[in-house]
């Protein structure tokens, strides 16, 4: 009977969570900014689609590490590692079915894509399995050996690909009906943006949605803060830890799928090239808030395309601007995690 009051308990208290809606706005907010500085309305949104887009790729790719660190306290450096792997494996997908890719139906090309998503975020996940059970486990509340640790992972693992696939850069094409863009007006929109735009925001709902809608997202939540009494309730709190680095390094093959569409070229890499732009995006966000990922990834992109277009010699260090500005304003992040 105490058992069930407490497990009731739990939810309650994580749902009376308030939403901070100031920094959810600076995203409306930088791009109405934008629009006087471009000029053109047609260039803008262009401009802006494609930072939405690129916002949704690096919150993919970003997702999966921030519910490692929110949830497991985990600094894993190696997270890349999963990204390049799942746009590997989306290449070894398409090599059977080409005809697919090159049809000109949409269904087909849908198909493809979701193939190759399903099976990246199957190998990555069984990959994650093995990197948290060899490295992650024996290191766990040492974020020194932590960092040590997961950056020797990466480099091994950057070189096993560098013996399966070779060290050239290898072409990866987009199915047929996803190139091209939507016309409106003078305003272009690449179609694969938009794809990425709608997938990314699915994600994020999803994920929104499962921590905190769902019993096993708030048992989650429970046991980062008190796991002792998750556990004193007959919850495994370590399996369900697992379960999270299982999910991360799912969601950064994901992502590594949809980058690898986006850049049409694999390198062994492309994952580890991304890891510093991740960790702003998180740093940004909040040290392991999903809801800080995502509207941080849409802040670093849509500032970096705004700032390639009006100063390209700027763009490189706009998200470093970014993140400077936004700690100075909240030294924690935008959405800061407890305890952090």
């Amino acid at each position: 009977m105490s058992g069930s009051s407490g497990s009731v308990a739990v939810p309650n208290a994580l749902h009376k969570i308030k939403t901070d809606w100031l920094p959810i706005l600076l995203v409306p907010v930088l791009a109405l900014a934008a629009l006087p500085l471009v000029g053109s309305p047609s260039t803008w949104v262009t401009l802006t689609v494609a930072g939405l887009a690129m916002g949704m790729m690096i919150f993919l790719m970003a997702s999966g590490l921030t519910l490692v660190f929110g949830l497991m306290d985990v600094l894993n450096f190696g997270h890349g590692v999963f990204i390049s792997f799942g746009a590997y494996v989306a290449l070894i997908v398409l090599v059977p079915l080409q005809g697919w890719v090159v049809a000109d139906n949409v269904w087909l090309n849908i198909a493809v894509l979701l193939l190759c998503i399903l099976v990246a975020m199957a190998v990555t996940g069984a990959l994650g399995y093995a990197f948290e059970r060899v490295i992650i486990r024996p290191v766990y509340g040492q974020h020194l050996k932590q960092i040590l640790i997961t950056m020797g992972g990466m480099i091994v693992a950057e070189q096993m690909i560098h013996v399966i696939w070779g060290a050239s850069p290898i072409p990866i094409k987009l199915p047929e009906t996803f190139r091209g863009a939507f016309v409106i007006g003078e305003a272009a929109m690449e179609k694969y943006r938009v794809i990425a735009v709608v997938l990314g925001l699915a994600v994020f709902l999803a994920m929104y949605g499962v921590l905190n809608r769902t019993k096993i997202g708030l048992l989650i939540r429970a046991g980062v803060e008190n796991p002792e009494m998750v556990e004193s309730l007959g919850y495994r709190i370590r399996r369900l830890f697992v379960g999270v680095f299982i999910a991360g390094s799912a969601l950064a093959g994901l992502g590594g799928v949809l980058w690898a569409f986006y850049r049409q070229t694999l390198t062994a890499g492309m994952g580890m090239e991304v890891n510093v732009l991740i960790f702003i995006v998180i740093i940004i966000g909040g040290l392991g808030s999903v809801g800080g990922c995502f509207v941080g990834s849409l802040l670093v992109a849509l500032i970096a395309n705004y700032t390639g277009f009006l100063a390209p010699k700027l763009a490189l260090g706009s998200s470093i601007l970014l993140m400077v500005l936004i700690l100075l304003w909240r030294p924690q992040g935008l959405f800061p995690v407890a305890k952090r």
